[in-house]
């Protein structure tokens, strides 16, 4: 199942095939996967989940199985509704924080909860800075800023 919370319409950080830096991926019936660490931030002790999670742009959140939740001692935040790929509206249960780290990079999102496998949506990719290299069914760091991550921010004019 495939969480389509918030669908998006723009392109986020698709680039030619050519700019990979280096693989992080595999491949598996067209679909880009990420190796990820998800952990608790509330509760350091706890060992942090290896998952390998579906990239999908045109979502915007993490999704998480139940399963993973209940392994990092999520808490529930509160109920959120969904809009699921067959096009029905659920409301499932929205955790957090999680701390969600590729390689060197991190952020910390809510998640929801549902499905059977780990989806990672636009909101943390961007948190990231990370790029689908889909010529290649990788995920990437952008190879315009491998060093930290970058964010266009907007300043506000008085």
């Amino acid at each position: 199942m495939f969480c389509t919370a918030g669908r998006r319409t723009g392109n986020l950080g698709i680039l030619p095939a050519g700019n990979s830096i280096h693989k992080i991926g595999e491949h598996q019936m067209g679909h880009v996967f990420a190796e990820l660490s998800l952990s608790n931030p509330k509760l350091l002790g706890l060992e942090p989940v290896r998952v390998k999670a579906l990239a999908d742009t045109g979502a915007l959140m993490l999704c998480i199985p139940e399963h993973v939740a209940l392994q990092l001692e999520l808490t529930t935040e509160s109920t959120r509704e969904v809009t699921v790929a067959d096009g029905r509206k659920i409301r499932v249960p929205y955790v957090g924080p999680v701390k969600v780290a590729f390689g060197q990079r991190f952020c910390f999102v809510g998640a929801l909860v549902l499905g059977d496998e780990v989806l990672l949506g636009a909101v943390p990719m961007e948190d990231m800075d990370l790029v689908i290299l889909p010529g290649r069914r990788e995920i990437s760091v952008d190879p315009a800023s491998p060093n930290i991550p970058h964010a266009r921010v907007k300043r506000l004019h008085r």
